[in-house]
């Protein structure tokens, strides 16, 4: 069961940015106008709290534009393929995270993993809410569409596509150069249940595909010199994004 929809899980980044804090996990709504983009659903448990979301933001779900997926984890396309049925809405990502999608084969952690970390803190209250948001649920996207053309998307925003391979091959996050914000998905968090650690940082190694691809695509984050990050995991982070990658790179 998701946690109870509060209006302060609603946090303005700008005027037209919101970053929306789901269960353990942020979806991104930007606005133009009366229509948005949505960067990630939330685990399918947050269905409900992403409509209210969209409502307290006066956006209409069919006034989605379309849907971009950083990756294809059930925590972040969780509501994907229902919005897509109820409303039409294209689901849209990476070429290589297509299949990911599609369920054609599963890149996330394991049970088998979680259980290997199980003595770690914050592991077993994790897991537990996870699994009964739908951590474990089917939920395959039908129609993912890789995006049309390299550069800028042309839907609200404008937001560019950056392909940070490593958490998943087909992992990309999205910026917003009008804004200086960049979205980051799993590029790196700024806080999990399971890391003791606060602040910019990788997401634990359980969580990583290839934790040395995910190191190294930092540096496609660091060029925007963007000022703002929006992660999937942690507070919004204000600050150079490039001093927020070099804190994580000495961190090794």
């Amino acid at each position: 069961m998701a946690k109870p929809f509060r209006m302060d899980d609603v946090v303005r980044v700008d005027d037209d940015v919101h970053a929306v804090l789901g269960s353990d996990v942020t979806w991104v709504v930007v606005k133009d106008g009366d229509s948005a983009t949505l960067i990630d659903t939330g685990y399918p448990g947050d269905y409900d709290n992403l409509l209210a979301s969209l409502a307290m933001l006066k956006v209409a779900p069919e006034a989605v534009s379309a849907i971009l997926v950083t990756h294809a984890h059930n925590d972040h396309i969780g509501s994907a393929e229902r919005l897509r049925a109820a409303y039409g809405i294209p689901v849209l990502m990476h070429a290589e995270e297509v299949p990911h999608s599609r369920r054609e084969f599963l890149d996330q952690v394991s049970v088998g993993q979680v259980a290997a970390n199980a003595w770690r803190p914050g592991v077993v209250p994790w897991a537990v809410r996870a699994l009964r948001n739908g951590g474990t649920a089917d939920v395959a996207v039908a129609e993912p569409q890789a995006f049309p053309a390299d550069g800028p998307l042309d839907l609200p925003g404008a937001p560019v596509p950056l392909h940070t391979p490593g958490h998943t091959a087909g992992h990309c996050a999205y910026f917003l150069p009008a804004r200086g914000i960049v979205v980051c998905g799993d590029a790196l968090g700024t806080g999990h249940p399971t890391s003791r650690v606060s602040g910019p940082q990788l997401l634990p190694a359980m969580f990583q595909k290839d934790r040395d691809g995910a190191l190294a695509s930092l540096g496609v984050l660091a060029e925007t010199d963007a000022d703002v990050l929006i992660p999937g995991h942690g507070p919004v982070h204000r600050g150079s994004v490039r001093d927020a990658v070099e804190r994580i790179r000495e961190r090794g």
